[in-house]
């Protein structure tokens, strides 16, 4: 399913993860030129400075989902600058490279592993590799001593970076849970995403964002994240690669089928993956849905009492829904309004604060 690197799938080319390299211009040469005119008997020095070389940037745009348009391309050069021209003109500036990049990119250099930026704004801008100074040119070099100097600089190289890029995906509640729990149906439903829905494991391959709207209008991102399972946080199954994906969330949703076999065993087979991955996934906080009732045999299955069982467990709101029929979708959604906004108040008043 997946190259070695970037992480791409059959269905859809989702790429999350790639490496690059970037050059930043040369600075153009200085030169060695001298002023001829009437009434300078010596003339004078007039080479002109090289121009700087042009910056490779890396601009984050919310037009983009994934890191696609690295997959064929993995060497990015910004432009040259310009020779010094005589008469003492600077020679032109190479033209910045502008890459654009979606929200939520990771920008690592690969070399050292250290991370150089995470661009997560919209319009957010970081110089991933600066262009080389222009050299002088031989106006630079006159003095009392030396009325005509005969030498100049080369421009300096603009620097070169091997970067590894990692996407995050921004949202504010991350829908987790066991395969074919009904993350996929559940976010086709509360939004306009359109995921492969089928009865059988591992539908999802790719993480889906959806906008969930509010009843003020205001939207909220839903990312479904793949299907985990024991062993994810080692690298088993899909979700190693895609757990990365709801370390920015806020709010966890956690939907388990209410027609397994064992609830609560599907409940810690989760959560002992949230401990192991670490990242404060398992501090974050959390909403159980219990899925699939329409499914469930209330003569043989006591509900209530396994909502109680996974309350006492998780210490989190739990919450009977079933994402076919929308029976208790409105009353987990209003929970989850209530934290979101709790933690954008909690947030403004800390950046308050700090400022």
């Amino acid at each position: 399913m997946a190259n070695d690197n970037p992480h791409v799938t059959d269905t859809m080319q989702f790429i999350d993860r790639t490496e690059i390299e970037v050059e930043a211009g040369k600075g153009g040469d200085g030169i060695v030129a001298f002023r001829r005119e009437k009434y300078v008997p010596a003339g004078g020095p007039a080479g002109g400075n090289g121009g700087r070389g042009g910056s490779v940037i890396f601009l984050a745009t919310s037009n983009l989902q994934t890191l696609l348009d690295f997959r064929y391309q993995h060497r990015f050069q910004a432009q040259n600058g310009a020779r010094g021209g005589p008469n003492n003109c600077t020679g032109a500036s190479g033209k910045d490279l502008i890459i654009k990049v979606p929200c939520g990119t990771m920008v690592y250099d690969a070399e050292t592993g250290d991370l150089i930026g995470d661009l997560v704004k919209p319009e957010q801008t970081l110089v991933v590799a600066e262009g080389g100074k222009g050299g002088l040119g031989n106006k630079h070099f006159l003095s009392n001593r030396n009325r005509a100097p005969e030498h100049a600089l080369p421009g300096l190289p603009g620097e070169f970076k091997h970067l590894r890029l990692e996407l995050k995906l921004l949202a504010e509640v991350g829908i987790i849970g066991l395969p074919n729990a009904g993350k996929s149906t559940l976010i086709s439903v509360l939004s306009a995403a359109r995921p492969k829905i089928a009865d059988y494991p591992f539908t999802t391959l790719i993480p889906n964002l959806g906008v969930v709207r509010k009843p003020t209008g205001d939207g909220t991102v839903f990312a479904d994240i793949p299907g985990l399972i024991e062993g994810a946080s080692q690298g088993a199954g899909l979700g190693h690669d895609f757990l990365r994906h709801i370390e920015r969330t806020q709010v966890l949703l956690h939907l388990i089928d209410a027609t397994s076999d064992d609830v609560l065993r599907d409940y810690n087979t989760i959560e002992q993956e949230l401990i192991a991955y670490g990242h404060g996934l398992a501090e974050r906080p959390q909403i159980l849905g219990l899925n699939k009732i329409d499914a469930v045999d209330r003569q043989t299955v006591d509900l209530e009492e396994l909502a109680t069982q996974l309350n006492h467990l998780s210490h989190a709101p739990v919450f009977l829904i079933s994402a076919v029929t929308g029976t208790g979708l409105e009353a987990m959604l209003q929970e989850i309004w209530g934290i979101v906004d709790a933690l954008f108040v909690e947030e403004e008043m800390e950046q308050t604060l700090m400022s």
